[in-house]
């Protein structure tokens, strides 16, 4: 019989963490490490995606009250940001199109930027978002082996000690039970943040929809305005979008 001073006595977390075994401490640690990976990332992409919801919302107010490219072009000349990048290529387009009479390629041109400009920006927002994924999909598997591995280990302990006490069986099986805990924790959060973050880039997207709308309906209006682009004002008025 093996006697009580001999069992362990501190059953709280830091306790059995302690006289786990190496293969469930090595679990715990990068449990713990994943779930600091997703505060993290929480923290840094809800800063990142309120600023950039900011700045677009406060581009597309100024945008509004811009009537053709050109103004437009003035009004965010030193302004870097995501309108500011449908302008410039707008401005752009625009310049390269001087001499085409096609219209409506010109808008295709122009959309085409567009949607190029929205992906690379949607992109560059899901940055850090995978490993979110990820840690979701995994750590509850993980968890589990780390309580896989310390049951075996208990029932190994209750061979070699011939014994079916409860009281040497139940500490392994806690400690053991303590990684599949720290797997739920460090799952549950980044299951959530992920699904926070989805919602909020899309609504991010949409407002580049916008964004970029609102600038293709500046270039419309330029080239309505414009009857011939042979003209040489109607040269001075695409080449002012620059």
């Amino acid at each position: 019989m093996i006697g009580a001073a001999s069992l362990p006595r501190d059953l709280s977390p830091l306790g059995m963490y302690l006289s786990a075994d190496p293969v469930v401490k090595a679990v715990l640690l990068g449990l713990v490490f994943a779930s600091m990976v997703t505060w993290t990332v929480w923290l840094a992409k809800t800063i990142e995606i309120v600023l950039a919801k900011r700045r677009v919302r406060a581009a597309l107010d100024a945008l509004g009250t811009v009537r053709s490219t050109p103004e437009a072009v003035e009004t965010f000349r030193n302004t870097k940001g995501e309108v500011g990048d449908f302008v410039d290529a707008a401005s752009l387009e625009l310049q390269m199109s001087i001499d085409l009479l096609d219209r409506d390629g010109v808008k295709e041109r122009v959309t085409s930027r567009f949607e190029r400009i929205e992906a690379a920006r949607g992109r560059r927002m899901l940055h850090g978002t995978s490993a979110l994924a990820t840690i979701g999909a995994t750590a509850p598997f993980i968890g589990l082996f780390g309580t896989v591995w310390g049951i075996m280990n208990s029932f190994i302990g209750i061979s070699k000690s011939h014994t079916t006490n409860l009281a040497v069986v139940a500490p392994g099986i806690a400690e053991a039970l303590l990684a599949t805990a720290f797997g739920l924790a460090a799952a549950i959060p980044a299951v959530v943040i992920y699904n926070m973050f989805s919602r909020l880039i899309a609504g991010y997207r949409a407002q580049l929809g916008d964004a970029s709308a609102e600038v293709l309906r500046l270039v419309s209006r330029d080239l309505d305005g414009a009857p011939d682009v042979r003209n040489p004002s109607a040269r001075r008025t695409l080449s002012g979008a620059r």
